[in-house]
Parts: structure tokens; C-alpha cells; sequence
């Protein structure tokens, strides 16, 4: 496993982290065992995975009571992030918020606080003024965004400094290239990439976007006609299919799994600090860490531009995922 450091802090977080969403058992990801949860966090803790995301949107806080359950006894070598939902924004209801999540994951502090999506009825000015004096007070160690795009961001920038921000990105979805990649780089800011196979369509499990399960296939990917989509848009399921039939072509001449092609992609992207994968099994989170210590060709990273680009042109700038009008913007 390798590490990075978290924009201008001191923490060490590993290159793969462990995204804690899939712990929760809800609509998107189908039911889950504690005791598998248990395990995959111990896998990951063996593979050398000391980065775990959280939010208390996940299960209604059922990931956080997990994910503490099974963090007992290593709570000082592991970087534990959570989210603030974008409706507990205003100051006091971000700290009650914090403190919710801190009894839950039964610890002190949190390493890394995030506003999960941004608010269009709290200033940022007030959310982070809470966020900065839950930090002087020690629950916090580092703050930062999530879906802070190239307005947003600036935004935010005007009146603090956060790490990170977390957003989606992955071979399938390049909307962050089209500016807020740049922006991030430019202030110090980590990017922690978020759904970096796609809800599962490069883990070379399905050989076509339609063959994903249809409580996941409700992104921009896919027509507005589709039973969970919520966009306006034409969607773009032959570039992806296109897409992916090239990923799949690439990735077994370099002799790769599509997963670790994938993840490992995305560790050698401007900016990049850790890769959020979705881990539900031991095998998931022992695999997903193999993928840190993997070097692509220029050659190959070359291919992978090439073939995925058409639907990063198809599905622009947009960074929100789901959304026609973004939430993050």
C-alpha cells in the first residue's frame, strides 16, 4: 500500500480508502450482513487500507455504527472521514450533526469533516465558521468539501481552506477535468475520488451498462426514461458500451483486472490523493488494495484516454452524476 498526504495537513491517508456507503443496507447497494462489514473493514486494515469514508446519510448512520464497531482497539492508526448532509448546514445543526456521528463511530474526534453536498440556502461562510470551531475544539482534525465544483469551490475559498474535495471520478466519468481538477491543484487541494468503478461497471463483472443492476443504473449513462433516472438528458449507453468493450480489450493485454486498471488509473491523475472503493466482502477490499501498487505505461494510460473520451465529451462539464441541474455545481 502506498500513502498520500491529505492537501496541506500532516495525515497520511492510503492511496485506496475504503468507501463505507455499501455497509448501510438501503435502495442503491441491497442488503448487508454486519458481520461481512466487520470483516471487510479487517481485510482492508490488513491489506493496509488506514482510510475509511463514512456519512451519516449512509443508512441513516448505520455505516458510522458499524464502522465503529469494527474500528475498536485501532482507532489511533486508522483516518476515519465523515460527511455533513447538505440540510444540517446551518451552524448548529452541523454540530449537533458532528457529535451525532462521533457517538456513533464511538470515537473522539473525526480526521477529516466534509460537507457532503453543498447548501443553496446556508452560506458557506456560516457552515464553515462551524466546521473551523468544531476544529479548535479538537473533534476535528482536517475539513473539507464534496461536490464542490468551479463555482462552488471558489466560492468556499473566498472564506476558508478546506484538504479536500471529494468527487466523483473514473474512467467513465471525467467531469472534473473539464476545471475543477485544475482548481484543486492549484490550492492544495486533495481530490478523493468517489465511485471509481462506476457502481461496479469496471470491476469487469458486467459486459454492458444495461447489465448493471437497475437500482444502480440511474446516472446520466442512462436514458431519462430509465425507472430511476431523475435527468433531462439522451444519456450515452453506446459510448459507454464502446467504452467499455476497449477497457475490457486494454486490460487484458496489460495482463490486468479491469478493477485494477481502473483504480490504479486513477492514482496516476493530477491531484488524485485516494481512491474511494465501495468494499462489502474481505475479497473486495483484499483486491481493490492490490491496485495501489500498480504502474500503467504512458502507452496504456494513452489507450484508456483515447477510449474513454467520447463519453467524457457526451456528459461534459456536469459533475453531478445523476442531476440535469447539478447540485454541486
Amino acid at each position: 500500500m502506498n500513502y498520500r498526504t491529505l492537501g496541506p495537513t500532516d495525515i497520511q491517508v492510503s492511496t485506496i480508502c475504503m468507501g463505507c456507503w455499501g455497509l448501510a443496507s438501503d435502495f442503491h447497494w441491497g442488503p448487508q450482513d454486519d458481520a461481512a462489514s466487520i470483516a471487510t473493514v479487517h481485510a482492508a486494515l490488513d491489506a493496509g487500507v488506514n482510510f475509511f469514508d463514512t456519512a451519516e446519510a449512509y443508512g441513516d448512520g448505520h455505516s458510522d455504527e458499524v464502522l465503529g464497531r469494527a474500528l475498536q482497539g485501532v482507532r489511533r492508526q486508522v483516518i476515519i472521514a465523515s460527511k455533513v448532509s447538505a440540510h444540517h448546514l446551518a451552524p448548529d445543526d452541523l454540530t449537533r450533526s458532528c457529535e451525532a456521528s462521533l457517538r456513533r463511530l464511538n470515537t473522539d474526534y473525526l480526521d477529516l469533516l466534509q460537507i457532503h453536498w453543498p447548501s443553496r440556502e446556508i452560506p458557506f461562510a456560516e457552515s464553515w465558521a462551524a466546521m473551523e470551531r468544531l476544529q479548535r475544539e479538537g473533534k476535528v482534525r482536517a475539513l473539507g468539501v464534496s461536490n464542490f465544483g468551479v463555482i462552488d469551490l471558489p466560492e468556499l475559498l473566498a472564506v476558508g481552506r478546506p484538504a479536500s474535495d471529494q468527487l466523483p471520478y473514473s474512467l467513465l466519468f471525467r467531469a472534473i477535468e473539464y476545471g475543477v481538477q485544475r482548481l484543486c491543484e492549484e490550492n492544495e487541494i486533495s481530490i478523493l475520488a468517489y465511485s471509481p468503478l462506476m457502481h461496479g461497471l469496471l470491476t469487469g463483472r458486467y459486459q454492458r451498462a444495461e447489465d448493471l443492476p437497475i437500482t444502480r443504473a440511474r446516472t446520466r449513462h442512462y436514458p431519462p426514461d430509465w425507472p430511476h433516472t431523475r435527468h433531462r438528458e439522451d444519456g450515452c449507453l453506446a459510448e459507454t458500451n464502446a467504452a467499455l468493450a476497449e477497457i475490457r480489450r486494454i486490460s487484458h493485454e496489460a495482463g490486468l483486472s479491469m478493477t485494477h486498471l481502473a483504480l490504479a488509473w486513477l492514482l496516476h491523475q493530477p491531484g488524485v490523493a485516494s481512491a474511494i472503493a465501495g468494499m462489502r466482502r474481505p475479497e473486495q477490499a483484499r483486491n481493490s488494495a492490490l491496485a495501489a501498487d500498480i504502474t500503467l505505461s504512458p502507452d496504456i494510460l494513452r489507450q484508456l484516454d483515447q477510449a474513454t473520451r467520447p463519453v467524457k465529451e457526451k456528459l461534459g462539464p456536469n459533475i453531478d452524476m445523476w442531476q440535469t441541474e447539478p447540485r454541486g455545481r
